[in-house]
């Protein structure tokens, strides 16, 4: 069984259903923290629990063979990063933490459409003394900004359509420096009952419970990443695969 959720007062009461998808195809459906009425309460529990899932998962692992490598390249200037839809901003502060302890000169900051998590972020930051800026961008609607060599996404991609996939990834493309790389979930049975049994494992957040086997659900697979790159033009990406069931897109700018 997993979780639905219905709409209403809080949008957070949630019911079950049969898992009876299959996973052929994406199953793209609304998850309760892209819902702009969830409680300030209920999200920030919900960033918590993904902090934790995060740290587990080794986002910022997945991401720091090529940064460092990045960051090489520009030095002694600093590399300046900016992470797209970034949630509780915990990526990039572990991000500026492996890079301070490194030695390697990086500016890091995040941007958010959701005033809770860049709050979250914010503070997150302050408490552990890391110089990571965090703003409020929609990413989809608004110019993204100029100046940073490299845009980072985590776990965002799965949220979209596959047009607004190409046309997200294009407009990145446009506007970076000099790389992309998009960290996301692969679609699968075994990632799902990953995703099933550890957030329950990591959080209490029922908003996590449900979110998170359903954006494997609605995930690409590696294949379609592949396809989604070329339709944008890019031609020279590259998807390869990390764990666990997670992939990494990577294109630098010609």
């Amino acid at each position: 069984m997993v979780l639905q959720c219905c709409r209403g007062p809080g949008l957070v009461k949630l019911q079950p259903h049969s898992m009876s998808f299959r996973f052929r195809s994406r199953q793209l459906l609304p998850e309760i923290m892209d819902q702009p009425g969830l409680a300030p309460h209920l999200h920030d529990h919900a960033l918590r629990g993904l902090q934790r899932i995060n740290r587990w998962s080794g986002s910022s692992r997945i991401y720091w063979p090529c940064l460092y490598q990045a960051a090489q390249a520009v030095a002694p200037r600093p590399l300046r990063i900016l992470d797209l839809a970034t949630g509780g901003g915990d990526v990039p502060i572990r991000l500026w933490h492996r890079a301070k302890k490194r030695g390697v000169n990086m500016e890091i900051e995040g941007c958010d459409v959701s005033n809770t998590a860049i709050v979250h972020a914010q503070a997150l930051a302050v408490s552990q003394s890391a110089p990571v800026r965090f703003f409020r961008l929609n990413v989809l609607t608004e110019e993204l900004p100029a100046g940073y060599d490299v845009f980072l996404c985590s776990l965002f991609l799965h949220h979209l359509d596959e047009q607004q996939a190409i046309t997200l990834l294009q407009r990145m493309a446009a506007s970076v420096g000099h790389m992309l790389l998009i960290n996301d979930l692969v679609r699968g049975p075994i990632g799902y009952a990953l995703a099933y049994v550890g957030t329950r494992l990591m959080t209490t957040s029922r908003v996590v419970h449900f979110d998170g086997p359903q954006s494997v659900a609605a995930a690409f697979t590696v294949k379609e990443m592949h396809q989604l790159a070329q339709r944008a033009g890019l031609e020279e990406a590259t998807v390869q695969r990390a764990w666990p069931f997670r992939m990494l897109l990577r294109w630098c700018k010609p």
